[in-house]
């Protein structure tokens, strides 16, 4: 095509476009800048006639005649911008997502359209593995969002100048600690465009973030939850229970009664076989298990308005670790409550009694005799099937108050005789595999000091079971979730956990029903 073809295919273009009332397609773009780019390199191979040597910076035909008229020179200044915008519109996008400049002049100098630079960035980024949203619109910032890094920083803040401990908090949490309730309810709304706060009362400021409770970007609800979110999972890691010491953990799907754990029957002792004989078949039957069964377990608090007035820091933090450690605290009391109770199991027969040949007639303290007892009947359990189990002794269950007694007996290498004499102490070569477990709630659930308190030996979690702790889909963490509670002043959050403790096998252990432990004070 010449030039005045060229032209004229352009003006085609854009009339076409104009009598649509549109922009011009993709295509069509591409096609009007590949036209713009022939005519600029035909004008920049013609010599200037008036001075030649000089190319022409007039546009010529390929005739040789003269052809910017004024209807092709409208059409070539159109096309001058159009190719300009597109090299600026190009620029500014490769800077963006930053693109090589080498990269960025290879998409100029090939003619490559606008929308063709925007879907190689973006297949780029989806190579790489960036985040792309909804709208195909790639998510990318150079550095994080400021006002997550102020929620992260806040919420660090609050939990930190309650006195709680935080390894790495968020950058800027440090700086934030002076800051009160309403200075930090003042910054959230500053950021969403509010103006002229500083003078308004707290009241007035509680009111306001209120109204945004359930708005998805609101700050302040968010630094609340980042605060008591970091404060109840700091409470569950460092509560001291002990259950988990002697206890199996198991997990469920759902809140049906498991009522299908069968365990099969044992393996029949191995068979000579002679030269030329046969195997011989071997059969086994099932025998049934208890059933297991979640429950759900919660609390609900409040910082209420009188508590943000009053910049009650300690009622959003050192309130949920509470209430966290009260979920584990339970679990604890529930699993020692099925050893001192001694309740009806499975079988219809209470967990310790002579039927189950794991209780001590007569309760002793601490002695080699009643160690040796222990251990004994420990070890001599038979499963469902007349087998021996041969089961560990792995720990020993004690109230407080008691496991003096354990590491003076287990851990001296000799002992006294009757006569005087110093003997080899059978029980040290227990001592480094038998653990001592002493918990308060045993001296609390048998009455406190006075009162006779048992105390129990246990066999390895490995060789049977005893007692299982199971928690929904294994999740043993509380869940904490803000709430909107009716004629409540203030934010609403409900702390819940699920879980069922089942006695598996009464012949994990074995009870002796103690002395009286006499208190300290007296």
């Amino acid at each position: 095509m010449n030039r005045k073809q060229l032209i004229q295919r352009q003006q085609e273009l854009l009339n076409t476009a104009k009598a649509a009332k549109r922009e011009l397609t993709a295509e069509e773009q591409a096609e009007f800048d590949s036209i713009t780019r022939q005519l600029q390199a035909m004008d920049s191979s013609q010599p200037d006639e008036s001075n030649p040597g000089v190319p022409n910076s007039g546009a010529r035909s390929h005739e040789g005649q003269q052809t910017n008229g004024p209807d092709e020179e409208n059409v070539r200044q159109l096309a001058i911008r159009a190719e300009r915008e597109r090299c600026a519109t190009i620029t500014n996008l490769c800077r963006s997502f930053n693109i090589s400049e080498d990269e960025t002049n290879s998409f100029i100098n090939d003619g490559v359209s606008v929308d063709g630079v925007r879907t190689a960035i973006l297949e780029g980024l989806v190579e790489n593995n960036q985040p792309v949203n909804s709208r195909g619109v790639a998510d990318v910032t150079v550095t994080k969002d400021e006002q997550d890094k102020f929620r992260r920083a806040a919420g660090d803040a609050l939990v930190m100048r309650s006195g709680i401990n935080i390894e790495n908090p968020a950058e800027g949490a440090r700086d934030l600690m002076n800051m009160s309730l309403k200075d930090l309810a003042i910054d959230s709304l500053v950021s969403t465009g509010e103006k002229g706060l500083n003078r308004r009362s707290a009241d007035e400021i509680f009111s306001m973030v209120t109204r945004q409770y359930f708005s998805p970007t609101a700050a302040f609800p968010s630094i609340l939850d980042n605060a008591i979110n970091k404060a109840y999972v700091e409470g569950h890691k460092t509560v001291a229970v002990t259950f988990d010491q002697w206890t199996k953990k198991g997990t469920l799907k759902d809140f049906k009664t498991v009522d299908n754990n069968y365990i099969a029957g044992s393996a029949g002792e191995f068979l000579e076989v002679p030269e030329g004989g046969e195997l011989k078949h071997d059969t086994y039957e099932d025998k049934k298990r208890p059933t297991r069964k979640l429950k759900t377990y919660g609390r609900q608090f409040t910082l209420t308005r009188q508590a943000f007035i009053n910049d009650d820091i300690e009622l959003i933090t050192k309130l949920p670790a509470r209430y966290a450690k009260s979920a584990r605290k339970t679990i604890n009391k529930q699993c020692y409550q099925i050893l001192c109770n001694n309740p009806a199991i499975y079988d219809g027969k209470v967990l310790f009694s002579k039927a189950h040949g794991n209780l001590i007639t007569t309760g002793t303290g601490i002695t080699q005799a009643s160690m040796q007892a222990m251990i004994m009947a420990l070890q001599n359990q038979t499963d469902e099937f007349g087998e021996a189990i041969i089961v560990r002794p792995a720990a020993i269950i004690v109230p407080a108050g008691m496991a003096f007694d354990i590491y003076t007996l287990f851990n001296s290498p000799t002992i006294n005789t009757e006569g005087n004499t110093q003997a080899v102490n059978p029980l040290y070569a227990y001592a480094q595999h038998i653990k001592v477990i002493e918990d308060p709630t045993i001296n609390v659930l048998c009455g406190g000091f006075g009162n006779v308190m048992p105390w129990w030996l246990l066999g390895s979690k490995d060789d049977t079971d005893f007692i299982e702790v199971d928690y929904l889909n294994g999740q043993e963490i509380p869940t904490i979730r803000r709430m909107e509670t009716p004629g409540q002043l203030g934010f609403v959050w409900d702390i819940y956990l699920d879980w069922g403790i089942s006695v598996m096998d009464w012949r994990g252990a074995i009870k002796n029903p103690g002395v009286a432990i006499e208190s300290p004070l007296d």
